[in-house]
């Protein structure tokens, strides 16, 4: 696979990188994409849905449309982060990373709605991560701003297709608004972490319920 190391892909991954590694402290990919619903259509699964943070690197500023997709143990599955990079080289990137083990020759799928697919080629593979990348065009943003879902399949190392949909519900404000405030980002993942905690300690009793019957 080809590697690219201009700076402004250094610059949209380590934004993509921050966007990730500052959604939830301790947050890892799961192993497998198949540990969140393959519809994404878990109602009390973690989510923070779609918003946008901007930031300075360098020469650059840097804004990203994200939403992270988690499973229910907190594991992240899918982070798509549409990535606007503007100083003395302007681009716009769409880029997605999946968990590790994953066939590369495939790329990631992309699906609005359950129409054409689009085949997005992997950028770089981490330790932790897999992220493909390609031009963001005005078709794309007008597709996502009219969309109900999209869907990212990538192929795991059993060659089984893991698709993750994804509700483009908020996508055109997020597009279109300011950027979160940190105040308002550290509120909202706060309460996410809250949420997670308190399904996690409900997952524990009823586990503990389980066993106590069963010595019964």
């Amino acid at each position: 696979m080809m590697f690219k190391t201009d700076n402004t892909m250094r610059a949209g991954l380590s934004a993509l990188a921050l966007m990730i590694g500052a959604a939830l402290p301790g947050a890892a990919f799961a192993q497998d994409a198949s540990a969140a619903p393959a519809d994404g259509g878990d109602a009390n699964q973690p989510r923070l849905g779609w918003y946008k943070t901007c930031t300075k690197q360098d020469d650059a500023d840097i804004c990203i449309v994200q939403n992270l997709m988690m499973a229910n143990n907190g594991q992240l599955v899918t982070a798509v982060g549409l990535i606007s990079v503007d100083g003395k080289v302007n681009r716009k990137i769409l880029q997605i990373s999946v968990p590790t083990a994953r066939l590369i020759p495939p790329g990631i799928t992309m699906q609005v709605d359950g129409g054409k697919g689009q085949k997005i080629d992997y950028a770089v593979c981490l330790p932790d991560k897999c992220t493909a990348e390609i031009p963001v065009t005005d078709a794309m943003i007008a597709s996502l701003k009219k969309g109900t879902d999209v869907t990212f399949t990538s192929i795991n190392f059993r060659r089984a297709p893991n698709p993750i949909k994804i509700s483009l519900t908020g996508f055109g404000a997020a597009f279109d608004g300011p950027a979160i405030s940190d105040s308002k980002l550290a509120e909202s993942q706060k309460s996410l972490q809250d949420s997670m905690q308190k399904k996690a300690e409900e997952a524990r009793k009823k586990l503990e319920d389980a066993q106590k019957a069963a010595k019964q």
